[in-house]
């Protein structure tokens, strides 16, 4: 088991910027791989970037690209995403998800994560 804790969520106007955090415990292997979620308001949960532990290697949804870094802190076990020029339509839940055993080409892909955290709001004003 994989446990994921999420935060730093919250409410910022368009143009700002805020960091989540997910933290990783439990059962985790140097080929895990953590992405990141949302789900916007009457929206399917859409895919917004990954990284893998290892090497650091990360990839972005096209939406995110140029706004949106993933990055890790191997001594505090932590991926952070940090989203800067926010808009309004980035407003969603953010799910950090991991799995231990993930090809690249399938990190885009919820179903193939099998541990999730619990979510936390970011709402984006205009």
């Amino acid at each position: 088991q994989v446990q994921l804790v999420e935060s730093g969520g919250g409410l910022v106007q368009a143009g700002g910027s805020l960091r989540l955090s997910c933290a990783a415990s439990g059962r985790t292997s140097s080929t895990i791989v953590l992405g990141w979620f949302r789900q916007g308001p009457g929206q399917e949960r859409e895919f917004v970037g990954a990284i893998r532990w290892s090497d650091a290697i990360s990839n972005y949804a096209d939406s995110v690209k140029g706004r949106f870094t993933i990055d890790r802190d191997i001594a505090k076990n932590t991926v952070y995403l940090q989203m800067n020029s926010l808009k309004p339509e980035d407003t969603a839940v953010y799910y950090c998800a991991a799995d231990n055993i993930i090809r690249q080409t399938n990190w885009h892909n919820d179903y193939a994560y099998d541990y999730w955290g619990q979510g936390t709001q970011v709402t984006v004003s205009s």
